[in-house]
């Protein structure tokens, strides 16, 4: 492998490296109370090597939120290449449950939330991403509610019920932490049987 072949992965490395500081920083002092120097202090690189990948706060919360879209969607994938969809989505409520769960995870996201009420550019992100997500996972919900002889038509209204649960799931682990995630797991199920 030539330097020139490594160069995209180092690159890739390092710009993973300041999302991860950039995370980091967003759930220990808020989006307000982190710059760009306290992003590069905790990235271990200059400020100006940050500029480098990011110009700005709002462009690394736009990178975070694509992160967070392409882990949904590799998962939405994922339950697509099931034999059945609707025996797969209910196997990966205990992963959306304990991932929304993760103080840290449910920090962060709140966090983006906060500021996109406050910042158009920022919601603009948001929504995009909220929209993308909620497109395929109506795909997904639609196939298989016709899987099972179902009205695919609800899945509009099936997949808000089902986005609010798991969404939920990050102001109840913030507001709650001590939340019975064992005890949830079968009643999130159960829900899920019931819309599918």
């Amino acid at each position: 492998m030539t330097a020139a072949d490594q160069e995209p992965t180092r690159a890739e490395h390092r710009r993973q490296q300041i999302l991860q500081a950039a995370a980091t920083c967003f759930v220990r002092e808020g989006f307000h109370g982190t710059s760009m120097a306290k992003i590069s202090k905790a990235a271990g690189m200059s400020p100006g090597h940050i500029y480098h990948f990011f110009e700005s706060k709002e462009s690394i919360i736009a990178a975070l939120v694509e992160l967070q879209l392409e882990r949904s969607l590799e998962i939405v994938h994922q339950i697509e290449s099931a034999d059945d969809l609707h025996r797969a989505m209910i196997e990966r409520v205990e992963a959306g449950l304990d991932e929304r769960t993760d103080l840290d995870t449910a920090a962060l996201a709140l966090e983006i939330l906060a500021e996109a009420a406050r910042n158009p550019a920022v919601a603009a992100i948001v929504r995009a991403a909220d929209r993308s997500k909620r497109e395929r996972l109506g795909e997904l919900h639609a196939a298989a509610r016709r899987a099972r002889g179902l009205d695919p038509t609800a899945e509009t209204v099936v997949t808000e019920v089902v986005m609010a649960l798991f969404e939920g799931l990050s102001a109840r682990a913030i507001s709650h932490p001590e939340l019975d995630k064992n005890a949830l797991l079968p009643l999130l199920q159960r829900v899920l049987r019931a819309l599918y």
